[in-house]
């Protein structure tokens, strides 16, 4: 027996025997239709008092029977005859509708996503087929579609489908719009749509240095960002974040973009990163995930490799039930780089227990660590631990006062790995030489993964046993005071800090004087550098040593500053 897919409630069975009735009527294979099919369609839809949509292969043979309109009665990507970026599927869907008009928004998405041969929209009134519309892909990024003008039954069934449909297959190769009709496309870059949401808990302000925020996070993890959609909603939808209309606002664009990922600007649970990749059919990922691709590609160490690893399967593992088979995407880009497939589709208890082990070698690497910070300490050599928002320029400040040569680059966590150099500072006065160790550790970000925070309190707790902290913050970044905000509470979320710090305005050189004089009077106690100017370097060593030697109580910061 045929089943007749979608929501068949309320149908009889005599209506649902004459559904199933037509999976035997076969159609020309140089015909979209015969008239005899239309009218059987149309006679049945009146009675059922539903749209059907029959779809049928290039043999004419009918392999889907299903009661909805096309953009909810659509076949599953991995069900489709051909999976060929190239080409469409093979399959044509012709559907009744009660209304003479145009296929809607949401049914020319539908085909889009399914790479239809054709839609035909067969209006159908008081159980007589009328005429129709018929709609096929076309290579352009503006219009990816053709609509015909309404067609008699006559001229409809009359057209020769084989070479029309061979003629549009070959207008879509000839252009390389091959990845336009693809639904996952792996490439060396992810063409990437962001998603923002905001709710009334977050600021305007908020909101829009967090989407430029996150720009910055998929450009640091290779991807390309090609456009952002806003929604601002009360609170999140349950099931899919945004709302359905939005939802379709956003496959159309990623169509029109070819985008092959969608990234949103906050976390999202497993079963609505589901539920978005069925209704939008390319992938979607979070924040979260952006960034801890980001550090799978940063991490050069074994220690950093181990931090990420135990991060990754700590933030997947309560998401493998969500996610089914999604977890066997590999190495195809942002959110697939880390452990690999065996570690990720493995059972859950397995992945447990190496997390487990994970864990212990973490605790482990806390444990070396603390051996060489007591070697330190036994040379009563003091301790400064540069901290701050990433990209602030921490290992640009370490190199330029150590000679050291850590990686740095004007992008997102460039450096994942705490490093430790020594400094002598001379004091102009005495000419007394002193030594200081620097170590500048992971940046901070706003809303740092609790994962992250998990798997490198080995790295952070160089900040934690330091003797004071220089908390480094780059002025010239337009959402300076929130940086500084997202720093001080991560640094509250520690067990304990230093009692003693000092702020380093960084890249001076880059802000008006407008703002230098304000920042100035707002922070009189911290010191104004630029680390690759040198500038203000000897009053932030003179402030290094005062900072040691001082009981000097943790800066504030003013209440009205943001």
């Amino acid at each position: 027996m045929q089943k007749i897919y979608s929501n068949v409630q309320g149908i009889k069975a005599s209506q649902i025997k004459r559904l199933q009735q037509l999976y035997e009527q076969n159609q020309p294979a140089d015909r979209f239709i015969t008239p005899e099919f239309a009218q059987a369609l149309a006679t049945i839809s009146q009675q059922i008092h539903h749209p059907i949509c029959c779809y049928l292969n290039r043999r004419g043979q009918v392999i889907r029977v299903a009661v909805g309109t096309p953009s909810q009665t659509q076949i599953p990507p991995e069900e489709l005859p051909r999976r060929s970026a190239e080409r469409l599927s093979g399959i044509r869907c012709v559907a009744t509708q009660v209304k003479s008009e145009p296929p809607d928004e949401a049914a020319l998405i539908a085909m889009m996503r399914q790479r239809l041969d054709a839609l035909v929209m067969l209006t159908a009134i008081d159980g007589e087929a009328k005429e129709a519309f018929l709609t096929y892909l076309f290579p352009d990024s503006e219009s990816p579609w053709v609509i015909s003008p309404p067609l008699s039954l006559d001229d409809l069934t009359e057209q020769e489908f084989d070479e029309l449909v061979g003629e549009w297959e070959r207008e879509i190769v000839d252009a390389g719009y091959g990845i336009f009709l693809s639904q996952e496309i792996v490439s060396e870059q992810d063409r990437v749509l962001l998603v923002g949401v905001q709710t009334d808990d977050v600021s305007v302000q908020r909101f829009e240095d967090g989407l430029a925020e996150l720009v910055r996070l998929v450009e640091s993890a290779g991807g390309i960002v090609l456009d952002t959609m806003r929604q601002k909603r009360d609170r999140i939808h349950p099931q899919t974040v945004v709302g359905k209309g939005k939802i379709e606002e956003i496959t159309l664009l990623s169509q029109k973009l070819r985008a092959n990922l969608i990234v949103f600007d906050r976390d999202i649970s497993a079963s609505q990163a589901r539920n978005l990749e069925q209704e939008i059919g390319i992938r979607v990922v979070d924040r979260t995930e952006v960034i801890l691709d980001i550090f799978a590609q940063r991490a050069r160490t074994q220690e950093g490799k181990l931090q990420v690893e135990l991060a990754q399967l700590e933030y997947m593992l309560p998401r493998l039930r969500g996610r089914g088979q999604e977890m066997s995407r590999l190495g195809a880009g942002i959110g697939t780089r880390g452990p690999g497939e065996t570690k990720l589709e493995t059972e859950r208890r397995t992945i447990q227990r190496r997390i487990n082990q994970l864990q212990q070698e973490v605790n482990d690497l806390q444990a070396h660590r603390a051996r060489i910070r007591q070697q330190r300490q036994q040379q009563e050599i003091p301790v400064l631990a540069l901290v701050g928002y990433t990209n602030a320029g921490k290992s640009t400040l370490l190199n330029v006062l150590t000679n050291a040569e850590v990686f740095t680059a004007d992008q997102l966590f460039a450096t994942l790995d705490p490093t430790t150099r020594k400094v002598v500072i001379t004091k102009p006065e005495t000419h007394e030489r002193r030594s200081i160790l620097l170590t500048d550790t992971v940046g901070f970000i706003h809303e740092l993964p609790p994962p992250l925070m998990d798997a490198f309190r080995a790295t952070l707790e160089e900040v934690v046993e330091a003797d004071a902290m220089i908390h480094v913050v780059d002025l010239s970044h337009p959402a300076w005071e929130s940086h500084i905000t997202s720093v001080l509470e991560i640094l509250e979320e520690m067990p304990e800090i230093p009692e003693k710090s000092l702020i380093a305005f960084n890249k001076v050189d880059k802000v008006d004087s407008e703002t230098l004089d304000r920042v100035q009077q707002d922070y009189p106690e911290a010191v104004f550098i630029s680390a690759t100017q040198r500038l203000g370097l000897e009053t932030l060593k003179m402030r290094s040593l005062q900072l040691i030697d001082e009981p000097v109580k943790a800066i504030a910061v003013p209440q009205n500053s943001y």
